[in-house]
């Protein structure tokens, strides 16, 4: 793809919201953050992916179906939400990594408000063990090739799109949408 087609295509690059999260205040706010176009659509996994027009003015996503996108962000509000789902959200949550894996996706699992000393410290109200927690979401980094990353509520937003825009370049730029 020439240079020209790819800025077009970043361009119209849309942010694609799963439906499943609940639209209250502080995800509105967010989503206004984003700094680009959103819509609500069904992700097979994670909370959000991207979608764009390519240069034969097909988008890259069916949003009329269920999305399997090719790189998603799992995010979490709290070390709390994140404790939840390696206890009683286990079989659930392993599921959603699981089909990402099985479709050679790239998830990204964002974290607001925690930080590797905090889970090791048991920053947390979960009476889950922090060596029990740390285990697992690293056991998830390497069976599922999830990246994590942990941030800010104030930068969430931008970071989602820079991670979704940054994806998004580098499979235009490898020619993964081409032909």
């Amino acid at each position: 793809m020439h240079p020209v087609e790819i800025r077009e295509v970043l361009d119209s690059m849309t942010i694609l919201v799963d439906r499943r999260e609940q639209p209250t205040l502080r995800a509105k706010k967010r989503y206004k953050r984003f700094g680009c176009p959103y819509e609500r659509a069904t992700l097979n996994y994670g909370d959000y992916a991207v979608n764009a027009r390519l240069p034969n003015g097909k988008w890259i996503y069916d949003v009329s179906d269920t999305v399997r996108p090719l790189a998603s962000v799992e995010r979490k509000m709290n070390l709390d939400e994140l404790a939840g789902c390696f206890c009683q959200g286990r079989e659930r949550f392993e599921r959603e990594f699981q089909r990402a894996a099985d479709n050679g996706a790239r998830i990204y699992l964002l974290v607001e408000g925690g930080s590797w000393g905090a889970l090791q410290l048991h920053g947390y109200r979960s009476r889950m063990n922090p060596n029990a927690f740390m285990a697992s979401v690293i056991a998830y980094m390497v069976r599922y090739n999830m990246n994590l990353i942990f941030c800010d509520e104030a930068s969430s937003a931008r970071l989602i799109r820079e991670i979704l825009y940054r994806d998004l370049k580098e499979r235009l730029e490898r020619g993964d949408f081409d032909g």
